[in-house]
């Protein structure tokens, strides 16, 4: 895996993944930024709730439920001063379907929390208190 990131100004920066998509992460005004991007930090909890919904869908298309939209809902906490690491990340999933199983859903977040989601399990290794819950959503109402 490859990935670049290019100043532009001020301190703003263009990353792009080695499968050839860029995304814009810039600071706001108070650190030299013009607020023209998600911030780096941003991209890291942004990654970390893709990288976990990527897995609960697949364990639940794989388990035949019938998914119809999947959120995950991410609350950090970091420390004060420099640096600033996460010490604490809050998961909440919000899995909507037809029909869906609750012991299905339960059991998607737990083996994307413990087994499959590289994420997850790389900042736990680094001190970061993570947490999950989940709400199933009947999709007929």
């Amino acid at each position: 895996m490859q990935a670049t990131v290019k100043w532009v100004d001020g301190v703003m920066f263009l990353g792009e993944s080695g499968s050839g998509h860029a995304v814009v992460m810039d600071g706001a005004a108070d650190h030299g930024g013009r607020n023209m991007g998600v911030r780096p930090m941003e991209m890291i909890l942004l990654g970390l709730g893709g990288c976990a919904s990527f897995d609960v869908i697949g364990i639940l298309k794989k388990a035949r439920q019938p998914v119809a939209d999947c959120r995950v809902e991410l609350e950090a906490e970091r420390a004060e001063g420099v640096p600033s690491p996460f010490t604490r990340i809050h998961m909440r999933f919000v899995v909507t379907g037809n029909g869906l199983k609750d012991v299905q859903v339960k059991r998607a977040v737990e083996l994307s929390a413990t087994k499959y989601c590289s994420a997850s399990i790389m900042l736990e290794a680094a001190g970061v208190a993570l947490t999950h819950s989940y709400e199933v959503v009947d999709a007929a109402q």
